[in-house]
């Protein structure tokens, strides 16, 4: 796939999914203004895909909220594997770290195979977590908490009613959605 294949890919599940079925209650707000970075990468390894995490952690905290709220950094291929991901996203923590960003950015992991401990691999209720592809979503703190303060989200409420969401749509009716018209 092409970068604008990516994108569109991208765009489609944060249109019909993530705001389509309310999967995340804040996002319609900073996707409609615009304030929604997508980023592709195109790293060979991860040496050069950190170095893009690298870039994008900076530009998010010097860049105003009202410009970019909110990044997703999707790479296409470099982990097909989600165990591979999962086992990453702990030298993306040490990353945040490094940046001295711990409690002012978060990280939030998605991937076409994202498995819930303890669930299986094809439990719907996965899908909360599953993008067309790897995709590191990068959460402004205080952004988040805004908008659970004013939207009176109750994180584990959001939880909730997602899971709800994902059963009562069912694995055919997620492919359905996630398919292109």
């Amino acid at each position: 796939m092409n970068e604008d294949q990516v994108l569109a890919a991208t765009r489609h599940w944060i249109e019909k999914a993530v705001i389509g079925l309310n999967l995340c209650p804040f996002a319609r707000a900073v996707y409609a203004k615009n304030q929604v970075r997508i980023v592709v990468s195109t790293a060979r390894h991860l040496d050069a895909f950190l170095d893009d995490l690298d870039r994008e952690l900076d530009l998010l905290v010097n860049t105003p909220a009202e410009e970019i709220d909110t990044t997703l950094l999707v790479h296409p291929t470099l982990f097909p594997d989600f165990e591979v991901f999962n086992d990453f996203l702990n030298v993306v923590d040490d990353v945040v770290a490094e940046h001295e960003l711990d409690g002012v950015i978060q990280v939030a992991p998605f991937h076409p195979l994202f498995q819930f401990d303890g669930t299986d691999a094809d439990d719907v209720t996965n899908a909360t977590n599953r993008a067309p592809f790897p995709t590191l979503h990068l959460l402004r703190e205080d952004s988040v908490e805004r908008a659970i303060a004013s939207d009176a989200g109750d994180a584990e409420a959001i939880v909730e009613r997602n899971l709800k969401t994902l059963r009562d749509l069912g694995p055919e009716g997620w492919r359905a959605l996630m398919s292109k018209p």
